[in-house]
């Protein structure tokens, strides 16, 4: 772990950083190449937060303009290039992302941390369904890895896809273990569940009977007869 504080934190200024570091581009030239390498896969990327961070990389003096390009009536073109102190950043920053593992906090691992709320027979359900889409995201791993072979593309250019597939492969094989465990009832896991959700909810219908207001009685009008029977 690393209690080094950054500028950024954001992936996509570690790959516009890495794009200078090849060669002065503009904004939409890194995009693009972004894009026909496939690395939105990895990083998110959309134009709007490119041009932002752009302008924050430029704050830092990490990067800097290196020309500006006007063709017709065309807007212009600001094309950018790595500073010594960006080069810096970068290799250092690099280092530290392969060395030091940091805490994430993925969806799924949220929801799991807060799985009680649902009925266990519920989650059966849905489990079932994850699991249906996560073989589907193999087998298209898969399929990339045939047509990378195929393409005789070097392996350090596809290494992002392998760590892809080993990660969905973990939770693939998470999530089939926990529904069987389920299924099975491993632990008293699902008996258990259910109890603790029963006990719960009896708690709060009870608490609800608690706080719910008298019915007020009705009184007859002064100086009516209350209605014979």
């Amino acid at each position: 772990m690393t209690d080094i504080k950054r500028p950024f934190s954001n992936p996509l200024a570690l790959a516009i950083l890495v794009l200078l570091y090849e060669r002065p581009m503009h904004p939409y030239e890194m995009a693009t190449t972004m894009r026909e390498r496939r690395k939105e896969s990895s990083i998110k990327l959309n134009y709007g937060s490119l041009y932002t961070v752009v302008e924050q990389l430029l704050r830092e003096n990490f990067i800097a303009v290196r020309a500006i390009l006007k063709e017709g009536k065309r807007p212009a073109k600001t094309v950018y290039e790595l500073t010594a102190p960006g080069a810096g950043e970068l290799i250092d920053w690099m280092r530290e992302l392969v060395s030091s593992p940091v805490k994430e906090y993925p969806m799924f691992e949220a929801a799991i941390s807060l799985l009680p709320v649902l009925p266990p027979e519920e989650v059966i359900d849905l489990l079932e369904i994850r699991i249906s889409l996560l073989k589907k995201t193999i087998e298209e791993c898969d399929e990339e890895d045939r047509v990378c072979r195929e393409m005789k593309l070097p392996r350090l250019f596809s290494l992002e896809g392998e760590y892809y597939k080993a990660v969905t492969l973990a939770e693939y094989k998470f999530s089939k273990d926990l529904l069987s465990d389920l299924k099975r009832d491993a632990g008293e896991l699902r008996s258990g569940w259910s109890e603790m959700r029963k006990q719960h909810l009896a708690a709060k219908a009870g608490a609800r009977k608690k706080q719910a207001p008298a019915t007020p009685i009705r009184k007859n009008q002064k100086g009516k007869k209350p209605a014979s029977i």
